[in-house]
């Protein structure tokens, strides 16, 4: 049994994930730390770090066999076990498997969040230099709001994620199809079955991973360790400490009733006129810097398409009070195959970035509800979303029918 001090950012996930632990040993460690809504920094926990899983090699079994049984290959189960590395037979010997992913940069470690999608993009960037990293503005809170693009071909493409706060899990969604690309791209090796080589010469993927970044702080860190919207904030969540319900922006905003799009009728419909855990549309459009930015930033380009990534319901919404192109309902049901969401022909909604787009440029938008359940989503869901999510802007960016 050990101890560890809390420090700002740390959640029960996250430290268990860093000591090769449960989060619900750790919970049953620490029960009156779990019954908390979010940690206290300099708070004391127990933990029993753990060495990953462990497997009993068995007479006759070759290490390739083994490998492939754990999804890995017999060079890496060999450098996760260096003292054995270069005996041939193993049986009786007790190894360490290492994670079937411990190459991937993007994967889930807790929650994913700012500093983690920001370590992530440093490293994708120094592994895969044709990324382009840049900015489109800052958050509320001054934090970076940054874009990746992959691509220099003249058919320019645009997905963004994390525009509502507890719907986290699309950023790690997000930021793990874009290393399968470039993973992919720089071993001359396909996706699935698709060629990123004609991705890259034929399109152009300009990635915003995390709209609303304060608002996944707020979700994940709640306001316990001296957050400087404090007050305003626990007034606004009718006194309530967790915040794992919060959609919107540090100051109560909801990012996707902020864009010029029958604004005001959408704020009509809503009813709420004061701040929030979602729902209300701020003072007027535009009024919240996340989606100035991402509104400005989109004019400053010329997408072919547009793709808003949320959660949950496994459907795709493509039109817009008619004002789509012939084309988005057709490329929905593409879309909708790939991936094996549904498309559906929404209607009763305004102000959402996608709604935006259509009415402004008359091009194909979607807004794409992934996962299925209550926000934010189960991390177990994580990889079968990106199977999803990644089928369907495979589709996109391949556009057999352009």
């Amino acid at each position: 049994m050990q101890w560890i001090i809390v420090h700002q950012g740390d959640t029960l996930s996250r430290i268990a994930a860093a000591n090769h632990m449960t989060k619900e040993l750790l919970a049953a460690l620490n029960p009156e730390a779990a019954s908390q809504p979010y940690l206290l920094r300099g708070q004391m926990l127990r933990i029993t770090p753990g060495t990953g899983r462990r497997y009993a090699v068995q007479p006759g079994e070759k290490v390739a066999v083994i490998a492939l049984r754990f999804g890995l290959n017999e060079e890496e189960l060999r450098e996760a076990n260096p003292e054995i590395a270069n005996i041939t037979d193993w049986c009786g010997r007790c190894i360490h498997i290492p994670d079937s992913n411990g190459k991937t940069i993007v994967k889930l470690q807790g929650e994913y969040g700012y500093r983690e999608m920001n370590r992530d993009i440093g490293l994708l960037e120094k592994k895969y230099p044709f990324i382009e990293i840049g900015s489109i503005g800052s958050s509320v809170m001054g934090k970076n709001l940054p874009y990746l693009r992959l691509g220099q071909g003249p058919r320019h493409i645009h997905v963004n994620a994390s525009v509502h706060a507890n719907e986290w899990l699309t950023s790690a969604v997000l930021m793990r199809f874009i290393e399968e690309y470039a993973k992919a791209y720089s071993t001359h090796t396909p996706w699935h079955q698709f060629q990123t080589e004609r991705w890259m010469q034929e399109t152009t993927l300009w990635a915003v991973p995390m709209v609303n970044p304060d608002g996944v702080e707020l979700v994940q860190e709640g306001v316990v360790n001296d957050h400087p919207h404090a007050e305003e904030l626990l007034e606004w969540n009718a006194g309530r400490s967790h915040f794992t319900h919060w959609k919107s922006n540090i100051r109560g905003v909801d990012l996707n009733d902020q864009f010029p799009a029958y604004w005001e009728e959408e704020a009509a419909r809503r009813g709420i006129t004061s701040p929030g855990p979602r729902d209300y549309a701020g003072t007027s459009p535009l009024s919240e810097p996340e989606a100035l930015a991402l509104a400005r930033w989109t004019e400053q380009h010329h997408f072919d398409a547009v793709v808003s990534l949320h959660s949950q319901g496994q459907e795709i919404y493509w039109n817009y009070r008619d004002l789509e192109p012939k084309e988005s309902a057709p490329l929905s049901r593409r879309l909708a195959r790939a991936s094996g969401y549904k498309a559906v022909k929404l209607g009763g909604s305004d102000a959402g970035y996608k709604d935006w787009f259509i009415q402004k440029f008359r091009k194909p938008g979607f807004t794409v509800e992934v996962g299925l359940g209550v926000n934010p989503l189960p991390m177990d869901q994580f990889d079968d979303i990106c199977v999803e999510v990644g089928m369907l802007l495979a589709e996109l960016l391949s556009d057999r029918e352009h």
